[in-house]
């Protein structure tokens, strides 16, 4: 059974020991009443150990955890085939087809409730058009069957049902110009790309910023990455760094604030939203 990458078995377990501690419970005291040897709470806590959806469900009744958000996310959050974890796992249909770090990538933005993302070279996969999405896959996966890359279009298409969820997801997107400008899958395809994004843009749970070329040096130079944000749990937060064939989960506060700290600059050096819709807007007409 997979439980997802390291960081989030860790995470995970640093936040059941905060509501254990809250529960006024030793490790002992908490074991005994779920009736374990203590050194499965100590594994669970210290995240050296994967975790099952029935033994969060169980530690959250042995602390009185009476907060149904809180309890799905942390639930969510095994990365276990449960039945309790509703749409955070819709794309377990999909599992054969996907690989494991795409699946934790999936896993973490379903449970996610703000996103904040850095694009310096395509369109957020939440965002993109069919055709513009099916181009990026040939290009990154080059020689897959047609039908194959038909499935992954289709995963990417339904990812972008969490901004029509109640209540939407929050997403923050600065993209570098040439983003804009590169004509992947040909004119034709930009063109509907770059309305899409004009229509993006107005939504008011969507922030786009477009970081011109004008803008010079910025710290987005090293590279996209991901900031995957959670209700009620800042602990929990998550930065993706995504490869060719790997993804890195990052998990230390110092780096998760540098890369927060990171993000707020260069929305600073971006257009502000209200200029960046423009300028879609205009990049749309001359298309």
């Amino acid at each position: 059974m997979q439980y997802g990458p390291a960081v989030r078995r860790r995470q995970l377990g640093a936040e059941l020991r905060a509501l254990r501690l809250q529960a006024g419970l030793t490790s002992s005291e908490a074991a005994a009443r779920a009736g374990w040897h203590q050194s499965k709470v100590s594994r669970i806590e210290t995240g050296r150990s994967g975790v099952k959806a029935a033994d969060v469900r169980l530690l959250l009744d042995v602390y009185q955890v009476e907060d149904p958000q809180l309890s799905e996310l942390l639930i969510a959050f095994t990365g276990a085939d449960d039945p309790g974890a509703g749409r955070h796992h819709w794309w377990k249909a999909y599992r054969d087809l996907l690989p494991a770090t795409y699946r934790d990538f999936i896993s973490l933005e379903s449970q996610a409730r703000w996103v904040r993302t850095l694009e310096t070279t395509v369109v957020p996969g939440l965002l993109q058009t069919p055709d513009y999405a099916r181009a990026v896959t040939r290009a990154a996966l080059g020689g897959l069957p047609e039908k194959q890359v038909d499935a992954l279009v289709e995963v990417r298409l339904a990812r972008q049902d969490l901004l029509r969820a109640d209540p939407p997801l929050r997403l923050s997107v600065v993209m570098d110009e040439a983003v804009l400008r590169r004509p992947v899958g040909g004119a034709k395809v930009l063109a509907e790309q770059l309305d899409r994004l004009h229509q993006a843009s107005l939504l008011p749970h969507v922030q786009l910023q477009v970081l011109p070329f004008a803008a010079g040096e910025h710290v987005g130079l090293i590279g996209s990455f991901v900031i995957f944000s959670f209700p009620d749990i800042a602990d929990l937060d998550v930065v993706v760094l995504d490869h060719l064939t790997s993804s890195l989960y990052i998990e230390r506060k110092e780096d998760l604030q540098a890369y927060s700290e990171a993000f707020t600059s260069l929305q600073v050096q971006a257009l502000s939203p209200e200029d960046s819709t423009e300028f879609i807007a205009g990049l749309c007409d001359g298309a």
